[in-house]
């Protein structure tokens, strides 16, 4: 077991058989952030792996009521685990499960940072061999992941909920309202066509 830094709070890590959190992901935060505005609202991170997204929103947003997902036991255990090492195994609610299964009543925010590279493509980034594929890679182009999360989304979302997830070191927002348009642009390599989709697109991480 490893650990590391995430927007500021030390979380632990299990290499090799859970994504290990990135400073890019570290926009996902602050984009869900800026959209609670502090106001009290429930959010849901999908595929959550070490719980470092989920953990570090309701660090920082205590009118938040918080969910995680992720289809991996392991990382189930490991979310639960760095939430009770930050006091707030009582405000994340952690659950086993695919997507928005696990997670009740309409969602204000959902944050995701899903597989969306193709696993034919697994050579070419030899910076994340040492990831568990299944974190990382999907069948096909990749996408199946997000254009499930996309469906899922336009049903659970609340009126003026928002969906943010990250795609090539890039977070975009979408309401209920662009979810078709997203899923539209979104397609493997579509970096750029993605960030001139709608005005909501954060810069490129440093």
């Amino acid at each position: 077991m490893g650990q590391v830094s995430f927007n500021g709070l030390s979380v632990l890590t299990a290499p090799g058989q859970v994504m290990t959190p990135r400073a890019a992901s570290e926009q996902l935060v602050a984009a869900a952030l800026e959209r609670l505005g502090g106001h009290p609202a429930r959010v849901v991170d999908v595929g959550t792996g070490s719980g470092a997204i989920a953990i570090a929103i309701a660090a920082a947003a205590p009118q938040a009521e918080v969910w995680a997902t992720d289809t991996s036991r392991c990382a189930v255990a490991l979310a639960r685990l760095n939430a009770r090492r930050h006091g707030l195994q009582d405000r994340v609610v952690i659950r086993h499960g695919d997507l928005l299964e696990p997670v009740p009543g309409p969602i204000d925010i959902i944050v995701a940072n899903l597989p969306y590279l193709p696993k034919a493509a697994a050579l070419d980034y030899p910076d994340l061999a040492t990831e568990p594929s299944e974190s990382v890679f999907a069948d096909g182009d990749g996408l199946e992941p997000y254009r499930r999360l996309l469906t899922a989304s336009a049903d659970r979302l609340a009126d003026e909920g928002a969906l943010i997830l990250q795609f090539h070191r890039r977070v975009v927002s979408a309401g209920r309202a662009e979810l078709a348009a997203l899923r539209g642009a979104l397609h493997y390599g579509a970096a750029q066509p993605i960030a001139a989709y709608v005005p909501r697109i954060a810069g490129a991480a440093a």
